[in-house]
């Protein structure tokens, strides 16, 4: 990934945050000397390993996992919230026109070598992490068990596990950082005025990050 100085997001526990906030994860992977990428729902152990691993599971008849037996190098990529930008907003703009369009954006990727699992215990683990990850917040949650336990194992034996162990885990948090104090403030002053989730957290991160 592409990582100007002032874009970098150094710190682990913000990465993590990211990830469990946006846990669909691009997973890429090279066959044949071509890309492939499936979005996969991830569940972080951010206390297995040094950078955390990622668990998650993809139908058996998604020929992904075959090829990450042959070749198992991995990259896992997490957006988080992203806008365009206006240059309209920038004091730049108005004082010498000097300005264009960018897009402002959160993301990380995690890259690992991934480990294929077909263990039933394993699996019903993960899909239980998973959907009681994701469920827990609703006032009667859904659980694994409601299902007819004859039902749960012909679903298990339709997926495959997938595990990486991150080994390099890059943050790249592009908020306007590269601009003006004054720049900034016209971003987040744009931001906050629009009606939409992502331009408010862009907005409030680059409040955040605002240059002294």
């Amino acid at each position: 990934m592409y990582q100007p100085a002032h874009f970098v997001e150094p710190r682990l526990t913000v990465k993590h945050d990211l990830i469990r906030a946006y846990p669909f994860g691009l997973t890429i992977s090279v066959e044949a000397g071509l890309p492939v990428a499936n979005a996969i729902p991830f569940v972080l152990d951010a206390g297995a390993g040094s950078l955390g691993v990622l668990r998650g599971h993809v139908a058996r008849s998604n020929p992904q996992w075959q090829g990450f037996q042959a070749s198992p190098d991995a990259l896992a990529v997490f957006q988080g919230p992203h806008t365009y930008i206006t240059p309209s907003w920038y004091q730049t703009k108005r004082e010498t026109g000097k300005a264009v369009p960018t897009w402002n954006y959160i993301m990380v990727q995690a890259r690992g070598r991934m480990r294929v699992i077909e263990d039933r215990d394993w699996l019903l683990a993960q899909v239980t992490a998973l959907t009681d990850t994701h469920e827990g917040p609703r006032a009667e949650p859904w659980r694994v068990t409601d299902a007819p336990a004859s039902y749960l194992d012909a679903m298990l034996k339709g997926i495959v596990g997938l595990e990486l162990e991150i080994t390099s885990l890059d943050g790249k948090w592009k908020v306007s950082q590269n601009r003006s104090r004054e720049d900034v403030s016209g971003v987040i002053d744009g931001l906050g005025a629009q009606d939409h989730p992502h331009a408010q957290e862009l907005a409030k991160l680059a409040r955040e990050r605002l240059p002294d």
